[in-house]
Order: C-alpha cells, then sequence, then structure tokens
C-alpha cells in the first residue's frame, strides 16, 4: 500500500466527527506522563495524528492476531483511530466477523492498555516500528491487508536498513548434524559478504543460522512468535539475549505475549516478506520452515534449497521444493548469485584440473587408445585414435617426452606416471 492509498489518520467514524486521541486512552497515556528514553522515538508527546496512529497501533497488537485481514482491511479503510473507537465502545460489529467474533475482540479491548506495553517495551530495551515511519521495512507492504500493525524491536541498528539486504535461513527445528553445519556455514559465509541473517530463533537450524552469523562477526536478526521481552524456546534465552546486543530481535506480539501453534505459522509470512530470499536447509513434508517458502514465492521473493540425502525424510520437503520452481544451492556464494546485485557472481564450478587436461586434444586421443595394460603398436594406437600411422607415432613420441609412455620394441606401453593420472579423472577408454 502506498501512502496515497492509505486513509485519513482520524478517519469519521459512522456516528459522527473524528474520534480523539484523549477520549481513547487516558491523559497520562496520550501525553506520555513524561516519557521514557528507552522508548526513544516511539514515546508519545503530543504529536496529534502521529500519537493516535501510534497508541492506536499498540493498541490494536492487544486486540488483533498476527496476520488478521480483516482487521486490516478496517485499518485501511476507516483509519486506526476509528477502528479503535468502535473497538472500544462496542455496539454494531464492523462488516466481516459474526457478534460473537466482535464480542470477543471487543472484550479484548477492554483490557488493552498501549501505555502499559510502551512502557514494558522501554523497559527491556524495545520500540515499536510502525508503517510510515522512517525504520518501517517498505517490503512488508507486499503483505497487504495481512502487514503486521507494527513490529516491536529490540536492537540498535535500523530494521529497514538491514531489511534491505537480508536472506532468511529456515529449516527443521530436530535437524540433522548436516542440517545444522549447512546452516551454520552459509550464515557465516553471507554474513562475511555483508549479508544480514533472518531467522526465527528456534532450535535446530534457525539456531545453527543465528549462531553461524554471529561467530563470523556478522548481522543476524530473529523474528519471534512471541513478545520480544519473552524469549522463545527459553532453552534459547542467552541466544535471543546476544542477538539483542549484536543484532535485532522482532516480533508482531505485544510485550508479554506468548506463542501459539498459529503465531508460529503465521510470523513465517514476517520473515518471508522482510527478506530478498529464502533458503530451506532442511525440512519434512509438514515443516513450518515450507510455509516461509511457499509465502515467499507468493511474494515475488527467491526460493532456495539446500539438498539432503534422497532416502533422508528431514531432506523431503526441500526435494519438493527443487522438483518446482526453487533453486538448488549449496554455499553462500550460490545465494548472493540470487539475491544480490547484478554481476554478484558464484564462481564457476568444476573440477581439480589434472595434467592430461593440458594435452592437445589428438594428444589425449592417443593416449586414450593405449590400452590399460600390455602394450600396443603405433597402427593399433592410430586406428583407436582416428588417425594416420605417422601422426600417431608423433603423437607416442610427444608422451613419452612427458613421461607418460614408454616404448617396449615395436610397442608402446603406459607408465606409472600416466596410469595415476588417468586414475585421478576418468577412465582412458
Amino acid at each position: 500500500m502506498t501512502g496515497a492509498d492509505r486513509p485519513p489518520e482520524a478517519a469519521p467514524s459512522g456516528d459522527g466527527g473524528p474520534a480523539r486521541a484523549d477520549s481513547l486512552f487516558p491523559a497520562a497515556v496520550v501525553s506520555g506522563g513524561g516519557g521514557d528514553p528507552a522508548l526513544g522515538a516511539a514515546t508519545p508527546r503530543g504529536e496529534g495524528a502521529a500519537e493516535r496512529e501510534l497508541l492506536g497501533r499498540v493498541f490494536l497488537t492487544r486486540v488483533l492476531e498476527p496476520g488478521d485481514e480483516t482487521g486490516g482491511r478496517w485499518v485501511r479503510e476507516r483509519g486506526v483511530t476509528e477502528v479503535v473507537r468502535r473497538l472500544r465502545e462496542g455496539g454494531r460489529a464492523l462488516p466481516g466477523v459474526s457478534e460473537k467474533r466482535w464480542a470477543g475482540l471487543c472484550a479484548r479491548a477492554g483490557r488493552a492498555d498501549p501505555g502499559r506495553d510502551l512502557a514494558v517495551a522501554g523497559s527491556s530495551g524495545a520500540r515499536f516500528v510502525i508503517p510510515g515511519t522512517a525504520e518501517w521495512p517498505g517490503q512488508l507492504d507486499d503483505l497487504g491487508d495481512a502487514r503486521p500493525l507494527g513490529l516491536w524491536v529490540r536492537g540498535g541498528p535500523s530494521l529497514r536498513m538491514w531489511a534491505l539486504r537480508s536472506v532468511a535461513l529456515v529449516g527443521a527445528r530436530a535437524c540433522t548434524e548436516y542440517g545444522a553445519h549447512m546452516a551454520a556455514t552459509l550464515a557465516a559465509g553471507l554474513a562475511e559478504r555483508g549479508w544480514v541473517v533472518v531467522s526465527g530463533g528456534a532450535y535446530g537450524v534457525d539456531g545453527a543460522a543465528h549462531r553461524g552469523a554471529l561467530g563470523a562477526g556478522g548481522a543476524t536478526a530473529a523474528v519471534l512468535a512471541s513478545g520480544v521481552d519473552r524469549p522463545y524456546p527459553p532453552g534459547h534465552t542467552a541466544l535471543i539475549g546476544r542477538i539483542a546486543e549484536q543484532g535485532l530481535v522482532v516480533g508482531e506480539l505485544p510485550p508479554g505475549d506468548h506463542p501459539t501453534p498459529s503465531r508460529f505459522v503465521l510470523r513465517n509470512r514476517v520473515i518471508a516478506a522482510l527478506t530478498r530470499g529464502t533458503v530451506v536447509v532442511e525440512a519434512a513434508y509438514r515443516s513450518g520452515s515450507l510455509v516461509t517458502a511457499r509465502a515467499a514465492r507468493r511474494l515475488g521473493r527467491h526460493v532456495m534449497g539446500v539438498p539432503g540425502p534422497a532416502t533422508s525424510a528431514l531432506s523431503a520437503g526441500v526435494h519438493e521444493l527443487l522438483r518446482g520452481d526453487a533453486v538448488l544451492v549449496g554455499d553462500a556464494a550460490e545465494v548472493v548469485e540470487l539475491v544480490g546485485a547484478m554481476g554478484e557472481l558464484a564462481p564457476e564450478r568444476r573440477g581439480p584440473v589434472l595434467p592430461t587436461d593440458l594435452l592437445e586434444p589428438r594428444t589425449r586421443r592417443a593416449l586414450a587408445a593405449l590400452p590399460g595394460r600390455g602394450a600396443a603398436t603405433a597402427a593399433e594406437v592410430a586406428r583407436g585414435a582416428q588417425t594416420t600411422t605417422d601422426d600417431a607415432t608423433a603423437r607416442l613420441y610427444e608422451l613419452r617426452a612427458l613421461g607418460y609412455v614408454e616404448r617396449h620394441g615395436d610397442g608402446w606401453k603406459l607408465t606409472r606416471q600416466a596410469m595415476i593420472s588417468i586414475r585421478g579423472g576418468r577412465s582412458p577408454r
């Protein structure tokens, strides 16, 4: 959604004029109560429309679930302040929901306290980034009405600047040693090339990706399905704390909120939208990381997969992606070739160069015409190399000078050096 498509900040209600911020929230909240320095620009200080927008969006994160397209449509069509007023006042339901669901939303609205949420977030070093501000990543707008109402962010760097050069690395929680190794290696390689590694902070591939980037002294961001002040899983509390110190911890849910299965799934759309492409390292057929890959595909992002053993159930989902339109990648250079700028190409891949590869083609054919055991005459070599006897004789003398063949009476035989060189590559016949 572009700025031109956005509704007025305080859209007129169906029951009268525009709602005022001080009619929706306590006066202490509207004024910011002096403000918490940790909140920075996110602290409301009587800035009118911007203040109403911030408080309203914080309020709505308590009422609407992440990715709620019906709520997103209300915000787009009516404006944040009007939606907040209707939820505060109750009454007739907004279009698109049943009376039962509307009652549930209004009950949530009665307990929402945006001022308290901002204060709690500030005490944990978090800020609230909303659409239309300088730090908001514009690519999240590709989600349409499923766009986050805002994002809670812990960490010093600019979310918008980091998102411009970021790659998602996702995969199985119960990954194999191979999956963990590939995730860490890919993350380290991407970090060394100046790319931000984005993942979900979970066990398995996610954790390996974050550690790989941190170990390389690079940048990483964790997108959580819980409040950013409530690290999940608990076993990754130290890791997520380290990410917050060196990188970014991001989430849609307000402080203190806990994850649920549906929130994990909906979190994945943010990972996909935030990044230039998604790499799936290991995934079974029902892996949640495939949800991220499918979301990335719908959004027009690059989708990549790291292959595994054909017999591994944990790679079956990746292989299914690769049978479609995902691109196979094996290292960071191949990932950057897809998501990077024009000219950021991976090096050409080829096997080792053998001494016999440097021979002139007709000389190689003469060498290939010699038997693996025993000797052959020049005439026999000529027939095998499809040339004349004189030419074959000249090639054999050239090969003798190079140490590949030796003469035995009227015949020619491969030397030990030639056998080693040939066996190191391909068979001559």
